[in-house]
């Protein structure tokens, strides 16, 4: 593809803000097309330009897929996306020419400034009924395997797997000196998911002429689903309010987490397995030598830590998570800033119609009432040996409609405490224990699962400067006919989920 360089164009907003333009479709006009860039906003500041043409989306070539599939994409990407994009005169000239602009490209410059730095990359990839969607090739007198016939959409091509991205690892273990059926054997082997270590063409190339052996520990970990979480505290006067305990074979966990404690805030959860102490490795500290490595820290500390699906993801790929927190600091304008970057970022004045739905902006609302005579008018829902809570049966017009609770919002926090990982009868105290008054922060299902992808603890902090949602208050004669909420009789097991629903009236 020569004479055809497309742009590395990454992109990162707070939530609830748009990329700062238009993603558009034109009759008689070839391609994705940018149009009305705003002018101070994340694209246009990143190099984007009018009429340029988006080629793909996180990797995934996007040219002749469907409008609205690409508009999906972008949406589905949160608060970060990575767009690879060409000027409109060479795109123009490529389609006149017939150029498959799907080939890699030997040299993409990124967000229009230097060369972008170049990482082999983990991918996990979780089997589907119709396969993991990939082939391996090799070619005889050759060595290497490659990446043949990843279907678009499919688990590998969602996982970031790249047609000719050369296999390095399987599940921690090399897999360069193996010959094609060794490989094919391996992977039937693995069960249900796996991990590959994979490079393209051109980091593969970067490192051969630096005579770097590639591994693991280079490798980029934005492909992966499950991601560390980094857990900023600053100490309170009864300290950070959890307890460190060493597990034989398991590693550092974190126990018995306080209420309301400077650790719960930021989101530190009980069975947390502890990595590192400001970007300090741990895991092979001494319980003793981890507690002075945090009493060292002062009145701050940043601790990495994994939950137990993100700690067997790692483990099955035999690499440390380390690995996330050094990503984070790669000068890599590939790579998207951490969350705690995006966050931070100024406000962008945003267009009536951005390509991130305002009906999807990934951040929680918090909900304020007071009970009426007939109380708060929803019922509280959770499923036994599942955790979590959320809001079904909202009264119409009921004090909780009114403050803005939805059917299947998720309950995050109850009067300002966590509730995630609490008990339906827990959830039920903290309720009543608020007398005629109520805070829930909730979040939808869908923005829920995208924060929670993306390792993104959900607390207050994410509402930003935008108000809280709408806050309303029964009148006088309500308010003085409060009575206690009374819990309902246990609906009928959910069919669907197989698991019996545990339900508390809050009429």
């Amino acid at each position: 593809m020569a004479g055809y360089k497309p742009r590395v164009i990454s992109l990162t907003k707070r939530p609830g803000d748009s990329f700062g333009f238009y993603l558009r479709v034109e009759r008689g006009v070839d391609g994705h097309l940018i149009r009305c860039l705003e002018m101070g906003g994340p694209a246009e500041l990143a190099g984007m330009k009018d009429g340029d043409r988006i080629l793909r989306v996180n990797g995934t070539f996007v040219d002749g897929l469907p409008h609205s599939e690409v508009v999906d994409m972008v949406k589905n990407s949160g608060v970060s996306v990575t767009f690879h994009t060409l000027e409109e005169a060479p795109y123009a000239q490529a389609k006149a020419k017939g150029v498959n602009l799907s080939d890699p490209q030997s040299a993409p410059v990124a967000n229009g400034g230097p060369e972008q730095a170049l990482y082999p990359k983990l991918c996990y990839l979780v089997k589907l009924s119709s396969g993991y969607g990939f082939s391996i090739r090799s070619v005889i007198g050759e060595q290497g395997l490659f990446m043949t016939e990843v279907v678009p959409g499919g688990v590998a091509d969602r996982a970031g797997v790249s047609v000719n991205d050369r296999l390095l690892e399987i599940n921690g273990e090399n897999v360069e000196g193996s010959t094609h059926d060794q490989v094919v054997d391996t992977i039937k082997l693995a069960g249900g998911s796996i991990m590959f270590l994979l490079v393209d063409e051109e980091t593969d190339r970067h490192y051969q002429n630096k005579h770097t052996k590639i591994g693991a520990r280079l490798a980029t970990a934005k492909y992966l689903p499950h991601k560390p979480r980094v857990i900023d505290m600053t100490k309170g006067p009864d300290g950070y309010g959890f307890l460190l305990k060493e597990m034989t074979q398991i590693g550092h966990i974190t126990k018995d987490i306080d209420r309301g404690s400077p650790a719960e805030r930021a989101g530190l959860k009980e069975m947390d397995r502890l990595v590192a102490v400001d970007g300090k490795e741990v895991d092979s500290f001494s319980h003793e030598q981890v507690v002075d490595k945090i009493k060292q820290s002062g009145n701050q500390c940043r601790l990495l830590v994994v939950d137990k699906d993100t700690d067997q993801m790692y483990k099955q790929g035999n690499v440390s998570p380390m690995v996330f927190l050094e990503g984070m600091n790669l000068d890599d304008s590939n790579s998207p800033p951490s969350y705690r970057e995006a966050l931070n970022l100024p406000a962008r004045v945003q267009p009536s119609t951005p390509v991130q739905s305002r009906k999807e902006e990934l951040k929680p609302k918090l909900c304020k009432m007071e009970k009426a005579s007939t109380g708060y008018g929803f019922h509280l829902n959770g499923i036994m040996g599942v955790s979590g809570h959320y809001i079904k049966e909202v009264v119409k017009s009921g004090a909780a409609d009114r403050a803005g609770l939805e059917e299947d919002d998720i309950v995050v926090e109850v009067n300002g405490v966590n509730a995630e990982q609490s008990s339906h009868e827990e959830v039920v105290e903290m309720i009543r224990s608020g007398g005629g008054s109520l805070e829930m922060l909730v979040a939808n299902q869908s923005v829920y699962d995208q924060l929670r992808a993306q390792g993104v603890t959900i607390t207050r902090l994410l509402l930003g400067g935008t108000s809280y949602a709408q806050v309303h208050t029964a009148d006088t004669r309500e308010e003085e006919e409060r009575r206690e909420a009374r819990p309902e009789t246990p609906a009928e097991p959910a069919r669907e989920r197989h698991h019996e629903v545990i339900v508390c009236g809050f009429e």
